[in-house]
């Protein structure tokens, strides 16, 4: 009796179990949460998932199955090697297409205008071997014109779209197959790119005395309709085109013209009357078709024309060959003005001093719509061009500007700024070291001697 096992051993041990394995069961959640995070496996297939077919099979049939499979997968292997090689070829070949591109674009290129883009549709279908592939190639085909005097068809146009070339552009082409490779900048006579005023002039408006009402007239027709073109649209009213500016010589025209080029952003273009008159039949009209397409294209912009009379004059019958061409260049001018090819973008400023012999389509309303006449200063207006030329200089309290105004009645602009400088000369003469009213006094005795008794150059 004393060998047997308690009885309470076996118990005790049972106990033990759950004890130990309570810890384990208080863990499964914290596995089981933390085995969410992870992606579900797969299940296993059974057999409740091969298909019927399949079951019904017998041992060979699945066994020459297999080898099919085993075939195909074989095949596929190969397709796929093949596929990769061709795509490292078709690589092969892209890099040296590129290489070859390159190679062509190196400069120089030769230059040629575009004459034509035509539709080439392809021609009816050919059998055998002499197919032509130029007849099948669908899209568009170019003719273009060499800077050699060659007129070439490209049924290919090369590495520009077509959709970007317009007849009549300059483009680069290669000189072996004369593929179009790029497309270069319009072409302008160098004469007129000289025109472009490239360093802003330094005159502003308060440089300018007595033309208050000029100064408010042409900013209202130039620099309005390009800063506040919305306030013209609200109103439904046409800026002018341009305007005339006429006067006696010295009044402060080509000042003022200045002076706007300054105030404003826009591309100002300088030309001057007598340089538009060429040699040559046709050169004077291509000057001012070039100029007013370089400030189609720099647009916004404003022409200056300076001596309009000498392109501008009545026309008349004349014999000579002179007369008619600059009678073709004034009628240029007037196309550009006011023809199919106008642009609102662009302000022509004209300056005369004979505006009465200005033809009269030139001043008609739709070209030069805004006429602003300069007259001779008034004695206000002398004062205030006395004190603008004098202010840099070293001047005694004694200047009275309002005596020597009235001291120099019909003088204009130009002549009251050489009173300035011949008074300054005179000090400078006698040594002093600032300038009294005597020598403002003196100036104009000097200047009075030098004038012209007639200055009016125009009806």
């Amino acid at each position: 009796m004393s060998s047997a096992p308690p009885p309470n051993e076996n118990p005790s041990g049972s106990e033990k179990k759950p004890e130990q394995s309570a810890p384990s069961s208080s863990s499964n959640p914290q596995d089981s949460s933390a085995m969410d995070t992870t992606p579900d496996l797969q299940p296993e297939e059974t057999w409740d998932d091969i298909p019927e077919d399949i079951l019904a099979l017998s041992s060979d049939d699945i066994v020459t199955r297999t080898r099919l499979i085993d075939n195909d997968l074989k095949v596929l292997r190969s397709e796929t090697q093949r596929l990769q090689h061709q795509q490292s070829e078709m690589k092969e070949k892209i890099r040296e297409n590129g290489e070859k591109i390159k190679q062509n674009k190196v400069l120089p290129y030769l230059v040629a205008n575009v004459v034509e883009i035509l539709n080439v549709d392809p021609e009816g279908e050919e059998d055998g071997a002499s197919q032509d592939v130029d007849s099948m190639r669908k899209g568009k085909c170019a003719v273009v014109k060499t800077s050699t005097r060659q007129t070439v068809f490209l049924p290919m146009i090369g590495l520009v779209p077509p959709e970007k070339l317009t007849p009549g552009d300059l483009v680069g082409v290669n000189k072996d197959s004369y593929l179009i490779l790029d497309t270069l900048p319009a072409e302008f006579d160098s004469r007129v790119k000289a025109m472009e005023v490239d360093e802003r002039p330094t005159e502003t408006y308060t440089d300018i005395g007595g033309l208050e009402k000029q100064i408010e007239e042409l900013v209202e027709a130039i620099v309005l309709p390009m800063e506040q073109a919305d306030k013209f649209k609200t109103l439904g009213i046409k800026p002018p085109k341009g305007c005339l500016m006429y006067g006696p010589p010295g009044t402060g025209k080509t000042l003022l013209a200045r002076a706007c080029a300054a105030s404003t952003n826009a591309c100002y273009l300088k030309l001057a009357g007598p340089s538009l008159v060429q040699m040559f039949i046709g050169d004077g009209a291509k000057l001012v078709r070039d100029a007013f397409a370089l400030a189609k294209e720099k647009a916004p912009a404003i022409i200056f024309i300076d001596e309009l009379d000498a392109i501008g004059t009545k026309r008349f019958d004349s014999d000579k060959s002179g007369d008619r061409e600059v009678q073709r260049t004034m009628l240029e001018l007037l196309n550009q003005l006011d023809g199919f090819g106008s642009d609102e973008r662009i302000k022509v400023i004209a300056a005369t001093n004979r505006i009465d012999i200005l033809d009269p389509a030139l001043l008609r309303s739709g070209r030069l719509d805004r006429k602003i006449e300069f007259p001779l200063p008034n004695e206000t207006a002398r004062a205030r061009i006395l004190q603008i030329h004098s202010r840099k200089m070293t001047c005694s309290p004694d200047v009275n500007y309002e005596e020597l105004a009235r001291s120099t009645d019909e003088f204009n602009g130009a002549q009251l700024k050489a009173v300035c400088v011949e008074a300054g000369m005179i000090a400078l003469r006698e040594g002093a070291t600032k300038l009294s009213h005597e020598h403002f006094l003196s100036g104009i005795a000097e200047v009075q001697s030098k004038k012209k008794n007639n200055l009016m150059y125009f009806a």
